[in-house]
């Protein structure tokens, strides 16, 4: 395939994700004072697994840690895992803004793209007791795309976090597993491939900032995290390459830890969260397997 194809049908898979109307939830909750620190419930529309309360799915949106990318992007997948028997949670977090005077919109906000995830999921269990009671919040699962694959990641080894790393956790997070969808998912290679145009140096706050917080954000050096983890990937993905799940595997096997990477022919970087498309089925087989 040339170039050219490729680009081209990548772009047509990310029309065909983000031209999709939103799905609105059952259900909105807050977990902090700001704008963006909310959660979208959907009620599960389909008995799953073998019945009894409904795992619960929380889902990290992508878009490379940028404020024009909010969770509605991903309501769509959010709504097709909801009519596969799953309880979701689509989580808001603050992303970058553009630059005062205008200017295009940064990667992330450090500290507080972190603060948010952390301090979600940690107000997840109770949120879901109380806005989604026919779920069993014992059995969450994290998921996310993208540069929300590499928050779902993050968000499974707080406990292994430096020890002045405010978001650390004394003890591995209750959750079934992690299922991350072309996570960028080890900065150093992500960083060689300037990977959303170098989102992962404006992530950690420019290149001073780089090798001092990897540390704190980089899953690939957070291992092994004792979570059952799998990545999915498409082998044809332009946005995050293969490549960068592999090193995560990698390095957990280094680590270990066995990762499971499942490699999609000819999938791009979109269609695991298209419901369209047959790699979303995959992946929500990806997620049963660990939740039920």
């Amino acid at each position: 395939m040339t170039d050219d194809v490729a680009a081209a049908r990548a772009a047509a898979e990310e029309e065909s994700v983000l031209s999709r109307p939103p799905v609105d939830p059952d259900a909105t909750a807050a977990y902090g004072d700001d704008p963006d620190q909310l959660i979208d419930f959907y009620v599960p529309r389909a008995t799953g697994g073998p019945g009894g309360p409904a795992p619960v799915v929380a889902v990290l949106h992508g878009g490379a840690w940028r404020a024009p990318y909010d969770r509605r992007h991903i309501s769509p997948f959010a709504g097709f895992l909801a009519r596969r028997g799953f309880a979701v949670a689509s989580i808001e977090y603050r992303r970058g803004a553009g630059e005062a005077g205008g200017g295009d919109p940064v990667a992330g906000r450090w500290p507080d793209t972190f603060d948010d995830v952390a301090a979600a999921l940690d107000a997840l269990p109770e949120l879901v007791r109380q806005h989604l009671p026919q779920a069993d919040p014992r059995r969450t699962v994290v998921t996310g795309h993208s540069a929300g694959g590499h928050l779902a990641l993050w968000s499974a080894a707080r406990h292994l976090l430096p020890a002045d790393a405010p978001w650390r956790t004394d003890r591995p997070a209750p959750l079934r597993g992690v299922v991350a969808l072309a996570p960028i998912a080890d900065f150093a290679v992500a960083d060689k491939l300037d990977v959303c145009e170098g989102a992962i140096r404006q992530l950690l706050g420019g290149d001073d900032g780089f090798a001092e917080r990897r540390p704190y954000a980089d899953p690939a050096l957070l291992l092994p995290t004792g979570i059952a983890t799998t990545l999915v990937q498409g082998r044809a993905d332009l946005d995050v390459p293969p490549p960068v799940a592999e090193a995560y595997t990698e390095a957990a096997a280094k680590a270990g830890e066995v990762v499971g990477l499942t490699l999609l022919e000819d999938v791009g970087h979109f269609p695991l969260i298209d419901p369209a498309a047959d790699a979303c089925a995959v992946v929500a087989e990806e997620i049963a397997q660990l939740a039920w």
